[in-house]
């Protein structure tokens, strides 16, 4: 009996009902947010932390299994998910319109801050944000229209515009470029936000050069386009974050001449990046439209 009974507390112990998992989640991530602001590395409020963390963290990886398993059974019934998952045409609208909203949202964010303090810097931000938005609503109002490859010559056009708009969008972000190196002004964030800001671009960055190989079996120049911007923002993102993190993390480690140098770097590269990107598109968009143009006439 005895044994049976330190079964069930074990069992109970390890395997606590879903809504105790829940609020075990939320509640570490609270403690968890409260010893990095607030209490010392030894202090009794961040040990307690780590404990509760430690035990949240167990708890859940031991329904791994049954959490796949639902998790399974939720993308088999949901329409939405079985439609992402088979239409590619459908990821590309979701895809294009969602981050062109998020785009006019920092773009207007931006704006604003520039017209309140009076600076070129968030003006420069304003109109990258813009770019990418307005880059992203144009191929969205074709695919959301047309199958990919239905259109070759006005998917090939709107290709070339995206490449014209990157040299554009290179002038936007030589100007940050300058303004981090020349003014030191850089993106300042707390330390949790740059984490999250370190998470984001360490997701985007592989997933924008994965979806950049993968699409390339469509032969869509639109596709290729909407790809060709998240490979863009992507870059922007490593300068971004590599401000941040100088600016968060570096200290007195690096001196204002270091920081610059490797802000220098970077940007050369991301702007050389941007550039050649911006000149291929243009070049295969433009030979492609006059090979289009010369098997119509021979036609």
């Amino acid at each position: 009996m005895n044994s049976e009974k330190a079964k069930k507390i074990l069992k109970a112990f390890l395997y606590p009902h879903i809504a105790i998992m829940i609020v075990l989640f939320i509640v570490s991530i609270v403690l968890l947010i409260l010893s990095f602001l607030i209490f010392d590395t030894a202090s009794v409020g961040a040990i307690i932390s780590y404990v509760v963390s430690a035990y949240t963290l167990t708890v859940w990886c031991f329904r791994i299994p049954e959490i796949i398993t639902a998790v399974k059974k939720f993308k088999e019934n949901n329409r939405f998910i079985s439609r992402w998952q088979s239409d590619e045409r459908f990821r590309i609208n979701v895809s294009l319109f969602s981050t062109f909203a998020l785009n006019i949202v920092f773009a207007v964010f931006q704006l604003v801050l520039g017209i309140d303090h009076g600076s070129f810097w968030y003006y420069s931000l304003a109109a990258y944000y813009a770019c990418l938005a307005c880059l992203r609503i144009s191929l969205f109002k074709y695919t959301g229209s047309r199958l990919a490859g239905e259109d070759m010559r006005t998917e090939l056009i709107k290709y070339r515009i995206c490449g014209w708009v990157f040299l554009f969008m290179n002038l936007a972000i030589t100007l940050i470029i300058f303004f981090m190196i020349y003014f030191g002004r850089t993106f300042v964030h707390h330390e949790i936000t740059t984490i999250a800001i370190a998470a984001y671009t360490f997701i985007a960055v592989p997933l924008a050069i994965v979806n950049a190989v993968r699409y390339k079996k469509y032969n869509s120049p639109v596709y290729s386009a909407a790809r060709a911007i998240s490979l863009a923002a992507a870059a922007v993102s490593i300068l971004t974050l590599e401000s941040t993190m100088l600016t968060t993390f570096g200290g007195e480690d690096l001196t204002a001449e270091g920081r610059r140098l490797m802000l220098a770097l970077t940007g050369a590269a991301v702007s050389a990046f941007i550039i050649g990107m911006a000149i291929y598109i243009i070049y295969t968009s433009t030979k492609k439209l006059r090979q289009l143009k010369g098997n119509i006439n021979n036609g």
